[in-house]
């Protein structure tokens, strides 16, 4: 029976790529987020497209529309899960709240309040999530929970509320890797680079033009983080990987993988820095 994955906030961006990406792998791909057939987005992308582009592409993907907001929502996503047989390998946790205050200048309190959604959805619902996901491995005595991160976990990037949910993000994956060790079952936090993301690609477009090329030069496509998820999945040595932040091109050069153009993506860690070492107490 095909694996399958669980990618949540797949409507455009991050989550579309890996989608995407774990499909084209052979993996069932349930995928969620609020616009599920319209979308009020400028930079558009749906739920109903997704899954369009996976089928057309030869994949399997299931759409369901879910606000991460609401705890019974995604209870809901889960429940339909263990309807369809119950089988959940993989959960990428990526459904995030995107506010026009995290690009305004000023410090914090003077940018709108609902930055601090982004520790909603984001940190509560990756929580949120891994709670139900969590039953379905252990029973099957395997599976691999990922958050997506990034360096803003440690250097400043958009403020305090997106460096807490991303922060937060990595220490709930080493935390729960504790908890579900004994069960067989992974967690990890991912640093991805930047995005080759429909937000990104429009704002390049504003940009002259060695400029865009510069930019371009320097992005990796949002699939390239759905490869390292499925090699990750493979690597036999993946519980000593478990409870890690990984920056993402790194572990990528460690597995010899590619992007999709055939780029190696650059690692960012000595202008942004690296995850911090785990504490012994959470290796055991």
């Amino acid at each position: 029976m095909a694996a399958v994955a669980l990618v949540t906030g797949a409507s455009r961006g991050a989550g579309k790529g890996i989608a995407r990406a774990l499909a084209a792998r052979g993996y069932t791909v349930y995928i969620t987020g609020r616009s599920l057939n319209r979308t009020d987005a400028a930079v558009g992308g749906t739920l109903a497209q997704t899954v369009a582009e996976i089928e057309a592409a030869g994949g399997r993907a299931i759409g369901i529309g879910c606000d991460h907001a609401d705890d019974a929502q995604v209870k809901a996503v889960f429940d339909r899960i263990a309807a369809d047989g119950g089988q959940l390998d993989i959960l990428v946790n990526n459904a995030a709240y995107i506010s026009a205050g995290l690009v305004m200048d000023g410090g914090f309190w003077e940018k709108p309040l609902d930055l601090a959604d982004l520790i909603t959805v984001g940190l509560r619902s990756h929580y949120v999530a891994s709670y139900h996901a969590a039953p379905l491995m252990i029973a099957k005595g395997r599976g691999l929970i990922v958050n997506t991160g990034f360096y803003g976990a440690v250097s400043y990037f958009h403020g305090p509320a997106y460096g807490a949910q991303k922060a937060g993000a990595d220490k709930m994956a080493a935390d729960m890797a504790k908890d579900l060790r004994p069960h067989g079952v992974a967690a990890v936090s991912i640093w991805m680079g930047i995005l080759r993301t429909e937000r990104t690609m429009a704002y390049l477009d504003t940009m002259p033009e060695d400029q865009r090329a510069a930019g371009l030069a320097r992005m990796e496509t949002p699939d390239y983080t759905g490869l390292l998820i499925d090699a990750l999945y493979a690597d036999p040595q993946l519980m000593r990987i478990s409870g890690q932040a990984l920056i993402g091109a790194e572990l990528g050069a460690s597995y010899g993988l590619k992007d999709l153009d055939g780029s190696t993506p650059p690692s960012f860690r000595e202008g942004m820095g690296g995850p911090p070492q785990l504490h012994p107490s959470l290796l055991a």
